[in-house]
C-alpha cells in the first residue's frame, strides 16, 4: 500500500514538474538569455573602461546608452570628438556654458574622469537621434542655408565633426534648435564667436530648416 502511495506521489510530482516546464520554460529561457546578454554587456564595458559601476552610466538617463539618445531634445554624445566633449564639460563646470543640470554634474568630475568620458563617448557609434517628419522643401532650404554659410569648414564635409566643430548630423531637431537660438541670443558663446556671428544672420525659418535637415541626416564616420 505504502509503495503504491509513494509511486503515485512520484508520478504526480513528475507530472507537476513537466507541466511547470511547459508553462514556465519559455519565460525561464528568456530570463536566462537576458541575464547572459547583460553579463556580456558589462564584461565588454568593463574591458573598455573598467569595472562597474562606471561613471558614464549616469549619463544614459538623458544622453542614452553609449551617448546616443532617442529623445531629440538631448545632445547625442556618441561620435563627438573627444577634445570637444572635454572642452564642453570644462565650460559647464566653470559656468561659462550655463546649465542648471550639467553645471553641477561637470563640476563634480575630476580631470581624469572628464578625459575618460570624452574618450569613451568619442569611441561610440553614432546614429540619428530622432528622425523628423519628412518635409523635402524644408530639408532643401536647410541644406542650402548650411552650404551658403560654409558649415562644413568647421563641422566636416559630412557634418560628422571636424577639427573645429562637433558632429551636427543626426543630432535631435529640438536640441539643434535650442543651441542655434542660444548662439543667436548670446546665451551660449563660441570662443571664436563664429557660431554667434552665423546664428545672428539666421531668421526663425532658417533655424527650423537647418535643424530639420541636420536631424534627418545619418551621421557618417569621421
Amino acid at each position: 500500500m505504502m509503495k503504491r502511495l509513494l509511486l503515485g506521489g512520484s508520478a504526480l510530482l513528475a507530472a507537476a514538474l513537466a507541466t511547470a516546464a511547459i508553462t514556465l520554460g519559455p519565460e525561464l529561457w528568456a530570463g536566462y538569455r537576458f541575464m547572459t546578454a547583460l553579463d556580456q554587456h558589462y564584461a565588454e564595458s568593463a574591458a573598455k573602461v573598467g569595472p562597474w559601476p562606471q561613471i558614464q552610466e549616469a549619463c544614459t538617463v538623458c544622453h542614452g546608452v553609449g551617448g546616443q539618445p532617442r529623445d531629440g531634445q538631448y545632445a547625442a554624445l556618441a561620435g563627438l570628438p573627444a577634445a570637444y566633449i572635454s572642452a564642453q564639460l570644462q565650460v559647464f563646470a566653470s559656468g561659462q556654458r550655463p546649465s542648471a543640470q550639467m553645471g553641477p554634474l561637470a563640476a563634480s568630475l575630476s580631470a581624469a574622469q572628464i578625459d575618460m568620458l570624452a574618450r569613451y563617448f568619442a569611441s561610440q557609434p553614432a546614429t540619428t537621434s530622432e528622425m523628423p517628419d519628412p518635409d523635402e522643401a524644408l530639408a532643401r532650404r536647410g541644406q542650402a542655408a548650411i552650404a551658403a554659410r560654409g558649415c562644413a569648414s568647421c563641422h566636416g564635409e559630412t557634418l560628422a565633426g571636424g577639427a573645429l566643430g562637433p558632429r551636427i548630423a543626426g543630432q535631435g531637431k529640438a536640441y539643434l534648435l535650442d543651441q542655434l537660438q542660444a548662439f543667436r541670443q548670446g546665451h551660449r558663446q563660441d570662443p571664436t564667436q563664429g557660431m554667434n556671428a552665423i546664428a545672428a544672420t539666421l531668421a526663425d525659418d532658417d533655424l527650423q530648416a537647418i535643424a530639420h535637415y541636420l536631424a534627418s541626416q545619418a551621421p557618417a564616420s569621421r
